[in-house]
């Protein structure tokens, strides 16, 4: 149940800190930016390590196909760009990736 929200929290958090980086030096937006930006890293960094997994890798990897949906919606939401249905069939296989990485049976 915690993944429900550290996954998408993170993901909120890195999108939020690269585009403010993306804001400043692509959208020639103010240096100021970068402040909130550096907030947002530290804050989704944080996260990650709030995720219940005995390896950093498996919570980094499994994180990625959240990453990418939410990047997705991102460009939706804010960029006002609507997913095409290639955008949105890749966001799926990724979740299910993401999903087989987290739940899947370990060996004891």
């Amino acid at each position: 149940m915690k993944l429900l929200w550290i996954y998408p929290l993170a993901a909120l958090a890195e999108i939020g800190g690269c585009f403010a980086f993306w804001a400043w030096l692509k959208l020639d937006r103010s240096p100021l930016w970068l402040a909130p930006g550096v907030i947002c890293l530290i804050a989704f960094a944080w996260l990650l390590t709030l995720v219940p997994t005995d390896t950093a890798g498996r919570a980094f990897a499994a994180y990625g196909g959240v990453y990418i949906c939410a990047s997705l919606i991102w460009m939706a939401v804010v960029e006002k760009t609507t997913p095409d249905r290639w955008d949105v069939l890749g966001g799926l296989v990724c979740l299910i990736g993401a999903g087989i990485i987290l739940f899947g049976p370990r060996a004891a």
